[in-house]
């Protein structure tokens, strides 16, 4: 029940859900003008601003700056890749696919070519309610490093858990039986924050390797007066990157108050 209830609740916190109440009720409030104008206003206001780049990079950034990738990576017991990068082989794919959160199953097989650990414990369980396909996370990750020429014999599939909290806690096992102990934690930068605090409460230590950046230097822009209105305009992109921002800190919240955290 968490799981369903995690999943669908925020929906209606997040910018675009949020909006949709707001002018629903607006709809309702026919005999009363000026909360109807207030509603529609704050609803407007909130597709506006979190649509905007403005506010979209500064949440990003203020998740994904919190860890850096280190300067030199050290040998770990395990390679740690938490799913979310990859696609189902479902019609008309020709196979499993990497989405733009790829970066993660393809630092993983960098890493292992360079001999930073000997082992990659891939996990990501699925939801079938939520997700397409017949395939877990875990197994479409370990196709994709096979076909990398990662051998078989050392990928740890975890393939259980739909949550972040939930790949911590499972993995433990897996990783706890291999006596592994310090371990190289791959993830998209802006989830890294909750992952790291995750995995360190379950007793491991954590050396982050954060990919899928969505804020870097190049992004920063010149402040000209073209620069500042684009900053103010609103795009889709921007939508998605500020939804995203908000689930982690969402989730993280969240976490706190089961005590996970």
């Amino acid at each position: 029940m968490f799981i369903i209830l995690s999943k669908l609740l925020p929906l209606f916190i997040y910018p675009l859900g949020l909006t949709c109440i707001l002018l629903s009720i607006a709809l309702l409030v026919k005999n009363k003008k000026r909360l109807r104008v207030t509603l529609i206003a704050a609803a407007l206001l909130i597709l506006w601003l979190s649509s905007t780049s403005f506010i979209a990079d500064n949440l990003a950034r203020s998740l994904e700056w919190r860890y850096l990738p280190p300067e030199e990576i050290p040998q770990a017991d395990a390679i740690v890749v938490l799913g979310g990068g990859t696609e189902p082989a479902s019609y008309p794919r020709l196979g499993v696919e990497v989405n733009s959160a790829g970066d993660r199953v393809l630092t993983a097989a960098e890493l292992f070519r360079q001999g930073k650990a000997p082992n990659i414990l891939l996990s990501g369980g699925k939801i079938a309610w939520l997700n397409s396909g017949e395939s877990t996370p875990a197994e479409e990750m370990a196709e994709i490093l096979e076909f990398t020429d990662v051998p078989r014999s050392s990928l740890w599939l975890e393939k259980e858990s739909q949550n972040t909290h939930e790949n911590a806690a499972f993995s433990k096992a897996i990783l706890q039986e291999h006596g592994a102990e310090e371990i190289l934690l791959v993830t998209s930068a802006i989830h890294m924050p909750r992952a790291v605090a995750l995995f360190e409460e379950q007793g491991f230590k954590v050396v982050p390797v954060p990919v899928d950046y969505a804020i870097t230097d190049s992004t920063a822009k010149s402040a000209t007066l073209i620069s500042t209105v684009l900053d103010f305009l609103p795009s889709a992109s921007n939508l998605a990157l500020t939804t995203n921002a908000l689930k982690e800190y969402l989730g993280m919240l969240t976490y706190h108050l089961q005590g996970w955290l």
